[in-house]
């Protein structure tokens, strides 16, 4: 499933961002817009993904972005990410989404979803991208499930 040369380790994939929702971000019920919060995560995926693969990357797909609690305008949503698991061009990246109330200091579990990133050359063609190496037992975790997932794609596809 991946090169074996160029080996890295997750965490060296790993991001982090903050932002401030404000009301731009917010959709006809006051909430934060799910679409908001889907840009960051591709952001932050796109980041993770080009740390691993030392290239620019495109979106290949969303894979079950779950919405857990709504965020609300003037909570801080901070996003961490890493890669999961490295196929040949592509690369699964975990999000985890979590908002926090600055006035109260409380901190939700908002959102987390999957981001398939695919590395591209300088032609915009598929290019290969280097192993991944998961140390902890959480990322060890995360690759073993990983792998069930790109099974599930490659079963899709077909």
């Amino acid at each position: 499933m991946a090169q074996k040369k160029n080996k890295k380790t997750v965490k060296n994939s790993y991001a982090m961002i903050t932002a401030l929702m404000t009301p731009q971000d917010q959709n006809f019920l006051g909430y934060v817009f799910g679409g908001a919060i889907l840009k960051l995560m591709d952001q932050i995926a796109y980041v993770s993904a080009a740390r691993n693969s030392g290239k620019y990357c495109v979106t290949a797909s969303f894979d079950r972005v779950d919405f857990k609690e709504h965020v609300h305008v003037g909570e801080l949503l901070t996003l961490k990410s890493s890669v999961n698991i490295v196929g040949k061009t592509s690369m699964e990246v975990g999000v985890r989404i979590e908002a926090k109330d600055p006035k109260t200091g409380n901190v939700r579990h908002t959102a987390s979803g999957y981001v398939t990133m695919v590395a591209i050359d300088k032609n915009g063609n598929p290019t290969k991208v280097p192993a991944i190496t998961p140390e902890t037992d959480d990322e060890k975790r995360r690759y073993r499930e990983g792998q069930i997932r790109y099974k599930m794609r490659k079963e899709m596809v077909k």
